[in-house]
């Protein structure tokens, strides 16, 4: 299994926008791009996407851009990487009536495994675990 520059970046994309979540206001896709080294035209592309899954939502105007479509803590990692990049894990074995049932029942519970893993990080976690990293002395 080998996820895509495009999951990452719109796991960076939700990261920053989730950081930004208590401002309430829109952020320029500028801002984002310039900050994580993306192409901006590719970064509009993933959050339209992300748009389209209800995870971000867009502002028009002068004081336009994204932010988040509902709070970190009712975001997670699996729905981000589901919108961007469709089922996490597959096989081709799960639907191959030739491969053998306990084999199939593998990674079937593989699959289950990943997404249960996925789903339990939320957006809110990771802002919480940067947070307390920033917060600490080095002596």
């Amino acid at each position: 299994m080998k996820l895509s520059v495009k999951s990452d970046y719109a796991c960076r994309a939700v990261l920053w926008l989730a950081r930004h979540y208590p401002e309430g206001v829109a952020r320029r896709v500028e801002d984002m791009a310039s900050e994580h080294n993306i192409s901006p035209n590719y970064l509009v592309q993933i959050l339209i996407e992300l748009k389209a899954g209800r995870i971000v939502k867009s502002q028009r105007g002068k004081e336009g851009g994204y932010l988040l479509g509902r709070p970190p803590a009712e975001i997670t990692m699996g729905e981000v990487l589901r919108c961007v990049y469709g089922q996490i894990f597959e096989s081709p074995a799960m639907t191959d009536p030739m491969c053998p049932p306990e084999l199939r029942e593998a990674w079937t519970g593989l699959q289950k495994g990943i997404d249960q893993a996925a789903d339990k990080i939320t957006f809110q976690q990771l802002v919480d675990q940067g947070s307390s990293k920033e917060r600490m002395f080095y002596i």
